[in-house]
């Protein structure tokens, strides 16, 4: 029988949802696969503002690249509850292949054009749109302990933002050595890894199906489960806050990086780097948890620290400083992210998991084009600083709104974690003296 959370210390804790050897395929593939993601993100942005020096169009190409996947996301949550979902990862990771590959070939034969970027930013968007909530629903097959979903989530967290350190650096030195286009054709190949692994899988799909075979009818349904559960609803509409409002700062990076600290490709990877660190530190932080209870007062402290975060970048001119605050920024904004996406399927039915996350990647990632392209708009007109500035104070708003919906918050929770077990399993750990920090009246959160 697998050890239970409160069996297994240190690194296993941290790791435990390796048990699963699916989930241990996924996360080596993913590993490989992310760096190389990481890498065209950074490079793209970096190529755009080459060619155009135009922060308008840096929003542009985030447009491009998440308005379709806005569209599309909540539709591919409804064929995920329907269909096999690895069979879609396995389709969605062989287009982003070609994708990189083309954009490889047309930085390499210096035919590169701004419309190049824009159109392919478009076909991946929408490949990320049918990728992103399959994704995050299939999570749950390839765990087979249940109890180790928070982990799977935290540890996925990890591997994104270990990806996020160490593909940034990478590309800051390819790109000065070597040029943009092998940038491109390294994430190309990198796509190999996790195809590999999907293929190597053993999926038993015996998961609940949706019962309604109309798409709009169970579209609908979805949203109106998402938006009728107050937890949910209220976790959905951080996260598209913190999307809209405060990733955007990402957006303006190159902008910091060349002209407000007076640096180049290798400035711009670092702090991308940094900023990965920090979400990295949230992750293994998140995945040593034995208990998702908590996280939701982890939520706006969390997000109160990103958005102090990002309002002291936009008033540094110091390399080493913007280091230390990308640290801390990554660090606020990860944790409260990877919070909310593991309250929600943790509490989220198997019937509607697909719907709602593909909900919650529309919220999360989807709305993120319209951060984009505000962003560029601003700060074409008002400056780089003061755009990421305002971001932050509307996210410093959004935490301070969250906190004062905690006590409500917990009243929903709460007998969904009792019908599931979770806050029986608190008792036994008072008993046992493992969690002796939280008390009766916060179980459920």
């Amino acid at each position: 029988m697998a050890d239970q959370p409160d069996q297994i210390t240190g690194l296993r804790i941290i790791l435990r949802a390796l048990r699963s050897r699916n989930y241990r395929l996924f996360f080596l593939g993913q590993a490989i696969s992310l760096i190389g993601t990481w890498m065209q993100t950074v490079t793209l942005a970096w190529l755009v503002y080459r060619l155009s020096n135009s922060a308008f169009l840096l929003g542009v190409i985030g447009f491009a690249g998440d308005l379709p996947a806005f569209i599309l996301m909540p539709i591919a949550g409804v064929w995920a509850d329907r269909v096999n979902r690895r069979q879609i990862l396995i389709l969605t990771q062989t287009l982003a292949m070609i994708q990189a590959l083309i954009l490889a070939i047309l930085v390499l034969t210096h035919t590169v054009q701004i419309w190049h970027l824009i159109a392919l930013s478009a076909f991946l968007g929408l490949i990320n749109g049918l990728d992103m909530p399959t994704r995050q629903a299939f999570v749950i097959e390839m765990v087979e302990n249940k109890d180790d979903l928070p982990n799977a989530i935290a540890l996925n967290s990890s591997i994104f933002n270990s990806a996020r350190l160490i593909g940034p650096s990478i590309a800051g030195i390819l790109i000065a050595a070597l040029g943009e286009g092998f940038c491109f054709l390294i994430n190309s190949f990198s796509f190999l890894a996790v195809i590999a692994a999907l293929l190597a899988m053993k999926i038993s799909d015996h998961r609940a199906r949706a019962e309604i075979s109309d798409t709009l009818q169970e579209l609908k349904q979805g949203f109106a489960y998402a938006f009728g559960f107050m937890p949910i609803r209220s976790l959905l509409i951080l996260v598209a806050l913190v999307s809209l409002m405060g990733m955007s700062y990402s957006v303006l990076m190159p902008i910091l990086a060349r002209d407000v600290l007076g640096g180049g490709s290798h400035t711009f990877g670092f702090l991308m780097g940094a900023g990965g660190l920090g979400a990295l530190i949230a992750g293994i932080y998140l995945a040593s948890r034995k208990s998702v209870l908590g996280l939701g007062r982890l939520i706006p402290l969390s997000l109160a620290l990103f958005s102090l975060a990002i309002i002291a970048l936009s008033l540094s001119r110091n390399v080493g400083l913007s280091l230390v605050i990308m640290l801390v920024a990554g660090f606020g904004v990860m944790t409260q992210i990877a919070s909310s996406n593991t309250l929600i399927q943790t509490i989220v039915e198997d019937d509607k998991r697909g719907r709602i996350m593909g909900i919650y990647a529309m919220s999360f990632r989807g709305i993120s084009p319209f951060g984009s392209l505000i962003a560029g708009t601003l700060a074409s007109r008002i400056g780089a600083q003061f755009t990421i500035l305002i971001g932050g104070l509307f996210c410093l708003l959004g935490a301070i709104w969250f906190r004062q919906k905690l006590p409500a918050f917990r009243k929903f929770i709460r007998p969904v974690y009792q019908k599931a077990g979770i806050i029986p399993e608190l008792a036994s750990g008072i008993r046992s003296g493992t969690e002796l920090t939280i008390p009766p009246k916060d179980q459920g959160t």
